[in-house]
């Protein structure tokens, strides 16, 4: 057994912590300056690290490549409906609310309950589907930059975090890496086996690619875009590659 397929999980997790300690050592917000050309950086890399994987799990001829590009297409697809079936990004909007009104109590009247700044953050960091993207390429590839990328993300919140509820919520990285952690030892150890077998990691790989594009048109703010109805699309995939196969 190795650790490299926990990186993801660790980086996740370091990343809250540091948000946490730059949050309370600074008394100023970060400006509305510095938040635009943060948010553009992580998008444009959101969309560098999607194609990355495209790019290397895209293997074969032309007639090859262009094939699993379509399968990847027809599984977001699927995977999208199937995830409206499964009313997956309504849920996901419920566990949204409810860390909404506990950061707007705290706004109202400032410092925010330990517990609620607890909560809220560990509910929006293991809610967010760039998580479930990271654990399924961390735990098949060893890929753990867009846990990387969800931990700047993350660092980024909790300096808010911090100033609204106190140190309390950068606590949060000890559920969210346990959570990325066992989501990360689910895919490695149960999942890999199977897709390793028949050939199948590729067709996982390039379907989360395209979904971290996906995410770069949220974070754009291009559209509105229901993500959490789109993660079906990593067990359709490689189901749909091998039943064509």
């Amino acid at each position: 057994m190795t650790s490299a397929f926990l990186i993801g999980a660790f980086l996740n997790a370091l990343g809250i912590l540091f948000g946490g300690l730059y949050g309370l050592a600074t008394r100023n917000p970060v400006s509305a300056g510095t938040q635009s050309f943060f948010k553009a950086s992580l998008g444009c890399f959101t969309v560098f690290l999607g194609l990355w994987l495209v790019f290397e799990n895209v293997q074969g001829s032309f007639g090859a490549g262009l094939k699993q590009l379509f399968l990847a297409a027809a599984a977001v697809i699927v995977g999208y409906w199937i995830g409206k079936l499964l009313h997956l990004q309504q849920f996901s909007n419920r566990l949204g609310r409810l860390a909404g009104r506990l950061i707007d109590a705290a706004q109202k009247n400032p410092p925010g309950s330990p517990l609620g700044g607890f909560l809220s953050a560990t509910i929006l960091f293991c809610a967010a589907p760039l998580g479930f993207l990271g654990a399924a390429t961390d735990g098949t590839s060893n890929f753990f930059f867009l846990l990387g990328l969800k931990a700047v993300m993350d660092g980024m919140a909790m300096t808010t975090f911090v100033k609204l509820f106190r140190w309390p919520a950068a606590l949060s990285a000890i559920p969210v890496f346990g959570f990325l952690y066992g989501l990360t030892l689910a895919v490695h150890f149960y999942a890999l086996p199977w897709l390793t077998a028949h050939d199948l990691v590729h067709p996982v790989n390039t379907t989360a690619g395209c979904l971290a594009c996906v995410v770069a048109l949220v974070i754009f703010e291009v559209r509105r875009v229901e993500l959490a109805n789109y993660l079906p699309a990593l067990v359709v995939a490689p189901l749909l590659a091998w039943w064509l196969a």
